[in-house]
């Protein structure tokens, strides 16, 4: 004699709870991604240049930033990423492990320690002698504020600024 099970097999249950937890999981992904289209970009600037104490061959210094979010929802950071290249050529990197939050239409002000090595630094002064134009020198500063379900936010800013007369070396 065998015996007979009656209710649902254990093996189709678990599918049904996995199915339904499927479907608010991706219930849940869609409606974070709404938010995402549509939002303006994070808006960030260099407020403040401090040196630091360097090892051997680099030199050091703490960039403070200022960034702005134009959004209604606040961003959550965990974690900072910072690049900053001088007239197409790498110069600077950094990050930093701080965590905070830039409140919606709001704006927060953090600082990430950035090392430029000497042989960044020979190369942006080779670029100078050899004749590249000085009065006005071009940047390109990008980072990413991390963490969030998506990986973070990217954030860049470019433009010149030139140098004070007389401290041009080009002829």
């Amino acid at each position: 004699m065998t015996a007979t099970r009656t209710g649902p097999r254990p093996d189709s249950v678990f599918a049904r709870m996995l199915l339904v937890w499927l479907g608010a999981l991706l219930a849940l992904a869609l409606s974070a991604c709404a938010v995402l289209p549509g939002g303006d970009a994070l808006r960030v600037n260099v407020v403040g240049i401090e040196p630091l104490k360097g090892e051997g061959l680099e030199l050091r210094f703490a960039v403070k930033l200022r960034a702005q979010n134009p959004n209604d929802a606040p961003i959550e950071y965990d974690g900072v990423a910072l690049e900053l290249e001088l007239n197409g050529k790498a110069l600077a990197s950094g990050v930093s492990d701080q965590k905070g939050t830039v409140p919606r239409y709001g704006e927060a002000v953090f600082t990430v320690p950035v090392s430029i090595s000497a042989f960044a630094a020979v190369r942006q002064a080779i670029g100078f002698i050899d004749g590249q134009n000085v009065d006005k020198v071009a940047y390109v500063l990008r980072g990413k504020l991390g963490g969030g379900a998506f990986g973070g936010v990217r954030f860049s800013d470019q433009g010149s600024f030139s140098w004070p007369q007389g401290a041009s070396t080009g002829g």
